[in-house]
Formats: structure tokens, sequence, C-alpha cells
């Protein structure tokens, strides 16, 4: 009886190892972005160093490490899909000119691959932060110091705006989200996402072609005097689109739209650009409670399911 008994406990104790060892087994490995970093290929090298730039490799810290990946968590399940599958790597590098940039790269397989290399500078900034300073490279403030122009985002890492953006990018190549001519003044059939916004790749319908906008910098154009915001703003308000930067292509717009969308209505933060004179708000945008812009909004359900 008791070597029976002593028999029965052991089978228990093994399949209890049995089916223990059978879960942990089948539990995903939590994927870590950070686990992707090197240096960028060689190509994007070339192409600062072309340009009069001298860009270094960027090694993150332990503490960077824990932002990129929180960053990579807090973006849409779509995004996340689409990077395990399709991300090469990503790096971050000293003194970059700009502030990211998602390059193709060639591999033997038939699967898309991409880098993304960020300006590792972004890594020690808010959103808030980051924002207000890109808006402000659309403005001369030269003939009038007592304008202030901020974007209250909220405090978030700014790489997670960055890595969403450009992430957005990725999915958008590989979904098709919006054409991809090799000749960006190639009329193609549009996609749902550009009908009746886009007539080109960077050519707005007519109805939203407006001609303070085309003179904006991300339009091609100069520099405009800060006290004429408000009115750049206004103009903005009346086109579909979230974003200045989100009027330079139908791809930006995209990426745009998503980012700005998924930070508001999806993580709870603001976004609104304000405009000051001796610190009283003179203008505030939010591009959110635009009309014309949640409209589109339903066409983002494909990055949540």
């Amino acid at each position: 009886m008791k070597q029976s008994r002593f028999f029965a406990i052991i089978f228990k104790y093994f399949i209890f190892l049995l089916v223990s060892t059978a879960g942990y087994a089948q539990k995903p490995e939590t994927f870590k972005l950070s686990e992707q970093a090197r240096p960028a290929p060689e190509s994007v090298f070339a192409k600062f160093r072309k340009a009069g730039m001298d860009p270094v490799d960027h090694v993150l810290t332990p503490s960077e490490k824990v932002k990129v990946d929180n960053a990579f968590a807090m973006l849409p399940l779509l995004h996340q899909k689409i990077l395990k599958r399709h991300l090469h790597s990503i790096s971050f590098m000293d003194n970059m000119p700009n502030t990211a940039l998602t390059s193709p790269v060639e591999t033997t397989g038939a699967v898309k691959k991409f880098n993304i290399t960020f300006r590792a500078e972004i890594l020690d900034e808010t959103i808030s932060e980051w924002a207000t300073w890109k808006e402000k490279t659309c403005y001369d403030f030269a003939a009038n110091k007592e304008y202030q122009l901020l974007i209250d985002a909220g405090t978030l890492d700014a790489i997670l705006y960055v890595l969403l953006h450009e992430a957005t990018h990725v999915v958008d190549v590989v979904r098709d989200l919006t054409p991809h001519p090799d000749d960006a003044d190639a009329l193609v059939a549009p996609t749902a996402f550009t009908s009746n916004v886009w007539e080109k790749m960077n050519v707005p319908v007519p109805g939203f072609i407006k001609p303070l906008l085309e003179k904006t910098r991300f339009r091609g154009g100069q520099l405009i005097d800060i006290a004429r915001a408000p009115e750049v703003y206004a103009t903005l308000e009346q086109t579909p689109f979230v974003s200045l930067y989100g009027t330079a292509s139908w791809s930006e717009d995209l990426a745009e739209l998503v980012t700005i969308y998924h930070l508001t209505a999806k993580l709870g933060q603001p976004f609104r650009i304000l405009m000051l004179k001796n610190g009283v708000e003179l203008y505030r945008f939010e591009p959110m409670k635009n009309q014309l812009v949640k409209r589109r909004v339903d066409q983002l359900d494909s990055f949540y399911k």
C-alpha cells in the first residue's frame, strides 16, 4: 500500500512538471526593440557625410534602452506586428542633421526589411520639447521676438512620437496604404487614404492647395514671419491635414495623422499648437478637433485590429 501511494505521488509530481514546462515553453518571448540596435548601414553614413556632416554611431545606455522598449510597447498592434517581421535594425547617431530616416535594407529573402536611424538627442527630450523645436523651424522670429510658439503634447518621450511616425512609413510600404510610384509626378490610381485628398505624391487635390501653405518650409517654401503663424494655422484648418509636415506628401500625411491620432485618442495625450505674444495666448490650433481631419479617422481602424 505504501509503495502504491509513493508511485501515485511521484506520478502527480511528474504530471505537474510536464504541464508547467509545457506552459512555460509556449509563453511568447517579449520583443525588445532595443535589442535590434546596431550601427546604421554604411549607405546612411555616406549620405550624411556627402552632405558635409560627421555622424557618429551612438550606443544606447541602459536607461535609453528602457525608453526605446517602452516606446515600442505603446505602438498600435499593427505597428508592433509589422516591425517584428520587417524591421532589420534600428540605429542611433550623434551629429545627425535630421530627426530620423527609414531606409530599405537589401536582404537575400523575399521579406522587405528596413533600418530606422534616429538622431540620438531625441532620447533626452519630451514630445512637447521636440515637436516645439521642429515646428519653430518653419518660422522667422528675427523681427518679432515678442512672439512665442509652443506645442503642448504631454510629457511622454520624444522617441515615441518619432518611432510611431517612422514605423508608420514601414507599415505603409508593406501594406501599400499610399501609392509608391518611382516618379513623384506620376498620376497613379489612388488608395482609400489618398483618394479625394491627393492628386500626386506631393500635390494635393486643387481644393486643398492653399497659397499661404505653399509658401511654408515643408512645401518647399521659405521661413514665414512668426507673426503670421495664426493665419497659417487658420489656413491649415481648411484642409484635412493634421500638421504642416503632413502637407509635404501623402506618406507624411499618413504618418502624421496616425501618430497624432494615436497620441491623443489612444494614449490620452494633448496635442495643441499655441501662439503667444509676450506670454499671452493669441491663437490655439488643435488638429484633432478639425472636422476635415475627423472624417479621416475611420480609415485608421485597421491599425488596431
